[in-house]
């Protein structure tokens, strides 16, 4: 069996939508899936994330930059060697912003440079996701499944 961490932050309540499918079906398709959020339930340390075969990191963009909830999870990336890990990055966008989604751009550099694998494109949904979006991130959670078998 698989177990996937999925973790999030969400300001408006998008992201944590879009993790929410997307642990709702890595668990209907039998696999083990631990929702986390950097808010409310954050991992004690960055080192727990080996634990997992796969890892969904979700967020927002605020202002062009990382949300002030992932910036510790994001500099605690430095101290954990991540090679051999697969990590999908996704969340909620708004193309107001002169760069879409720079959060997610940020996070998925960072996790590269610590050796981990990306999974496909990074998934940005504008604003909040509707059922057409539900749907895809459900693909994402899958497709990465997929891939770690």
């Amino acid at each position: 069996m698989t177990k996937v961490l999925v973790i999030y932050a969400s300001m408006t309540g998008s992201t944590e939508m879009m993790a929410e499918a997307m642990c709702d079906h890595i668990r209907e398709l039998g696999h083990e899936a631990d929702l986390k959020s950097f808010d409310f339930e954050p991992l004690d340390s960055v080192q727990d994330m080996l634990a997992y075969d796969g890892i969904l990191i979700g967020s927002y963009t605020w202002d062009d930059d990382l949300p002030f909830e992932v910036e510790d999870f994001y500099d605690e990336l430095d101290n954990v060697n991540l090679s051999g890990k697969l990590i999908g990055v996704f969340g909620s966008c708004d193309s107001f912003y002169p760069v879409y989604g720079a959060a997610l751009e940020t996070i998925a550099n960072k996790v590269s440079e610590r050796g981990a694998a990306l999974y496909g494109d990074k998934l940005k949904i504008e604003l909040e996701p509707d059922n057409k979006d539900i749907e895809t991130c459900k693909q994402f959670a899958e497709g990465l499944l997929q891939k770690i078998s």
